[in-house]
């Protein structure tokens, strides 16, 4: 999944489910199935040699657990009715509670994410104050590569965008992946255009609030999906990451 929601007013919202003329032709060749708009300052990125892309984030990895990564097929287990999940980030500790009977398809994908480690340095990669910040795309571009594909149908929106939600973000109807956001406004207005939350956060929305927000959509999605965590750590070096997911 590439670029998700873009915001500017009523040309931001409308970009929330689709990728722009131009923003499609600069990443047609990674984005043939894409979900959203990419960023005015992502087609302005620096045209320097690209740094070599990590086969994984991590300097250690569990071989086992990442080659699981790589078939969503086997991630596929039913979520429990309500869950915790504590998000460590770089800046301090997150944790939201989650509510199958809010959107089961998306609960379902999201507790495999968690159980399976996808949620292992992943870069907090889109800031948009007042509005949401969005992550998802994994370090390793041979895992964004293999998720590409693996929709899920949407869920009917049954709760509101509001501040602390946690919804995935998507490219158009029945286009689920691995990208979310957290709402960091009231944003009914999404209600209306199918994204349905998941979950809401119940402690630690002064961590998000903490964000370093200063990249706001300059992270080109295009290239974290080519390049991964080695283009963003070169250069987004300030960016906050989410270092792990675990289930409560």
């Amino acid at each position: 999944m590439k670029k998700l929601i873009t915001i500017a007013s009523i040309l931001i919202l409308t970009s929330l489910a689709a990728c722009s003329p131009s923003e499609k032709n600069a990443t047609q060749v990674n984005e043939q199935n894409v979900q959203n708009a990419q960023n005015a300052q992502a087609a302005e990125a620096p045209a320097a040699p690209a740094p070599k892309a990590d086969p994984a984030p991590a300097a250690q990895r569990d071989d086992a657990a990442f080659a699981k990564l790589l078939d969503p097929s086997r991630l596929n287990e039913t979520a429990p009715d309500t869950f915790i999940v504590e998000v460590k980030t770089t800046k301090g500790i997150v944790k939201i509670e989650l509510h199958r009977d809010w959107a089961p398809k998306g609960v379902d994908r999201f507790y495999n994410l968690v159980k399976a480690g996808f949620f292992s340095d992943i870069a907090i990669f889109r800031m948009v104050k007042g509005f949401v910040i969005q992550f998802g795309i994994h370090g390793a571009p041979i895992v964004s590569s293999a998720w590409e594909d693996a929709r899920i149908e949407d869920d009917p929106v049954k709760e509101s965008n509001v501040r602390g939600t946690l919804t995935f973000a998507t490219g158009g109807p029945n286009t689920r992946t691995t990208q979310l956001f957290i709402n960091l406004n009231d944003n009914i207005r999404l209600d209306m255009m199918g994204f349905a939350p998941i979950g809401k956060v119940i402690e630690g929305m002064d961590i998000i609030d903490a964000l370093n927000f200063e990249y706001a959509e300059r992270p080109n999605q295009g290239r974290i999906h080519a390049q991964g965590n080695a283009y963003l750590k070169a250069q987004f070096p300030n960016l906050d990451y989410i270092e792990s997911m675990t289930i409560k």
